[in-house]
């Protein structure tokens, strides 16, 4: 019953605003508070959120690259509502998201960075080219470097794309450590599975890291803060 309602108040929030969209009056600011209603809509349902680390971004000017790992549909639906609006925001995203019916219009207003995640070395391209103009705009980019969604975290399928883009702007890279599997992966519907409101929903910002040499250490500095921001949401 919890997730039939959840589900069906925000594919009611999706088609209103892809109706927005399609008309050219989605703006930027509707999307994020779209994302800060999903939010409440979960904390309606019993779903306890914490989100920590805002201030790291406070007197932090942008662009930059925000690194994290990916575990539900539910990170793609709010992270520009948790980051704010003074972080205009963009994802790096599976290509085939942009055809699902009204998400896909909702999405496509941030103007993505598609990838087919077939081809690494097109998709390296395609993310060093349009994220960099994504930056120079002053738009920052979300990176999930893991292949997939991943209800477990394995460093050893958490690439270095976005260190790479970071130090190719020049801008500093912010880890992300996401706790979302309250919003489970379906088994019809991958991207709407059960709501479990006795998992918590974490959400910790870190501090930006500025990128030298190639990036092994920052690589593995946010790794670290990752691990350890999972454990204290898991406990």
């Amino acid at each position: 019953m919890i997730t039939l309602k959840l589900h069906t108040n925000v594919i009611k929030k999706i088609v209103l605003s892809a109706i927005k969209a399609n008309k050219g009056q989605y703006n930027y600011e509707e999307l994020v508070i779209d994302g800060l209603k999903i939010l409440n809509m979960m904390r309606d349902v019993g779903c306890k959120i914490t989100i920590k680390g805002t201030e790291n971004l406070k007197n932090l000017k942008p662009p930059c690259v925000f690194i994290a790992n990916h575990m539900s549909t539910l990170e793609t639906l709010v992270l520009p509502g948790v980051i704010g609006r003074e972080f205009r925001v963009t994802f790096v995203v599976k290509k085939s998201l942009l055809h699902y019916p009204f998400f896909g219009k909702v999405l496509s207003a941030l103007n993505p960075i598609p990838v087919t995640r077939k081809n690494p070395k097109e998709d390296y391209k395609i993310v060093m080219n349009e994220g960099l103009k994504r930056l120079k705009e002053g738009i920052s980019v979300i990176v999930f470097p893991q292949a997939t969604r991943e209800v477990v975290f394995d460093p050893t399928k958490f690439n270095t794309l976005g260190i790479k883009l970071a130090k190719k702007a020049q801008v500093p890279a912010i880890p992300v450590a996401l706790r979302t599997d309250a919003w489970g992966i379906g088994k019809i519907f991958k991207d709407f599975g059960k709501i479990d409101p006795s998992k918590p929903i974490c959400f910790f910002i870190g501090t930006p890291l500025y990128i030298e040499n190639k990036g092994l250490k920052e690589h593995l500095q946010i790794i670290q803060f990752i691990e350890n921001s999972l454990k204290k949401c898991y406990n």
